[in-house]
């Protein structure tokens, strides 16, 4: 197969016209399938189905006697603490058990700073004039979607396979006090699938902002997801905060969302003691506490942080051939064209592709046209604006694989053909 560079524009103007041809056969067979958002499948979602036929009666009490149908324990079941901290390398003090949801607990940590501030600021975000946050790109939509609600202005930090770029993080935080956080999924990131190295997360706990009011927003929601033989490894952050005395800078999420179910699992934040106790103050206002039934429900389902393990090595084996799948085509319907690059991940759930600049709207378009729904173009970036146009994050976890290989084929000559309209330009 030659290189669409390689081509004369006679040999251009052939192969577009077969491929439009191509696409026309495929826009008859009246495909309806969806690759927009990184959803568990069916049979993930049934591998935690017993946890729903256990003994009520086993539910209704903690070791220590609470009855958990009933008020209190503002922070969670012991227990469900013990559970997740142990995933997150913490102890059971640096942990609070939420609802289901970890972006709701994202949420809430930034009204929180709007309107009251963080522990050692000197007033409330929202009391300060323009703030910002900064944000690797591509990352996750609804990080950004959260401070485009509440006004914050969002500054573009390109991303490595090391994470993000750590020089221009250190500019900005050390030089800023307007600056007052940045949002981090270090392990398999949204959506390219990288792991912060060691050198990157020790630059993090190391840096000294200029502001006293500064956050990372340790979004931690694939800590236990990789699906192939080979995990990739992430320093614990907190363990190098305490060399720079910088615990209380770290706000680290997690869930079970993508581990139990998606509508129904628990969400845990991480912080400092000194940060727990500070929102705990808070919350007790806000709430009087979250679903401890269905804390302790995953802590019997599971018994351990291995027990979580093992149960992902089962959503490996759903996840892996589909990953598969997706990077064979892009191999097999790319690779040779010498027209896009993309991230082969050793876990999460996403593949980021790039393109060539100016072909991912028109590739998404033609996608929806041909009944194939991915994730907007833009979407990875601050106020879905992608500078170069170029970058698609492909979400394959969903589809059947049989499906997948349908959507891959569509997504293939669709890149193709937005490629050949940008080079004949």
């Amino acid at each position: 197969m030659k290189k669409y560079f390689e081509m004369t524009c006679e040999e251009r103007e052939a192969e577009l016209a077969d491929l439009r041809k191509k696409y026309d056969d495929l826009k008859k067979q009246g495909l309806n399938l969806d690759m927009s958002r990184g959803k568990p499948s069916s049979g993930q979602l049934d591998l935690s189905m017993d946890m729903l036929t256990q003994n009520p009666y086993a539910l209704i009490r903690t070791r220590k006697g609470t009855d958990v149908r009933n008020y209190g324990e503002l922070a969670g079941v012991d227990e469900a603490k013990e559970l997740f901290a142990d995933i997150l390398g913490l102890k059971m003090e640096n942990v609070i058990m939420g609802g289901q949801s970890s972006l709701n607990l994202m949420y809430d940590m930034i009204i929180k700073a709007m309107v009251f501030g963080v522990l050692g600021g000197s007033k409330p975000w929202g009391q300060q004039g323009e703030i910002k946050f900064l944000c690797p790109v591509p990352g996750y939509d609804r990080h950004f979607k959260i401070c485009e609600s509440f006004g914050i202005k969002m500054i573009n930090i390109p991303m490595t396979p090391e994470g993000p770029r750590m020089d221009m993080v250190r500019e900005y935080v050390e030089n800023d006090a307007s600056v007052k956080g940045i949002w981090c999924v270090p392990k398999y990131s949204n959506p390219e699938g990288y792991t912060y190295s060691a050198e990157t997360v020790e630059a993090f706990a190391a840096l000294k902002p200029a502001a006293d009011d500064f956050r990372i927003f340790w979004d931690n929601a694939y800590i236990v997801h990789g699906f192939r033989p080979v995990d990739d490894e992430l320093v614990n952050i907190f363990d190098c905060c305490k060399k720079y005395g910088s615990e209380n800078m770290v706000y680290e999420f997690f869930s079970t969302s993508k581990i139990t179910f998606s509508g129904a699992g628990v969400a845990v934040f991480a912080a400092s003691a000194e940060n727990v106790n500070y929102l705990l103050k808070q919350m007790g206002v806000q709430t009087i506490g979250y679903d401890k039934i269905n804390q302790l429900r995953h802590v019997k389902f599971f018994r351990s942080a291995d027990g979580v393990r093992a149960h992902m090595k089962k959503h490996a084996e759903f996840l892996r051939p589909r990953f598969n799948c997706a990077l064979a085509a892009l191999k097999d319907g790319i690779g040779p064209l010498d027209i896009g690059e993309w991230t082969n991940p050793n876990g999460g759930y996403f593949i980021s592709y790039n393109g060539l600049p100016g072909t991912a709207k028109r590739c998404v378009q033609l996608c929806k046209e041909a009944g194939v729904t991915l994730t907007g173009a833009g979407a990875a970036f601050p106020y879905g604006i992608d500078p170069e146009d170029k970058n698609i994050r492909i979400a394959p976890t969903y589809p059947t694989v049989e499906q997948l290989a349908g959507c891959m084929k569509v997504f293939c000559i669709c890149q193709r053909i937005a490629a050949l309209e940008v080079l004949s330009k």
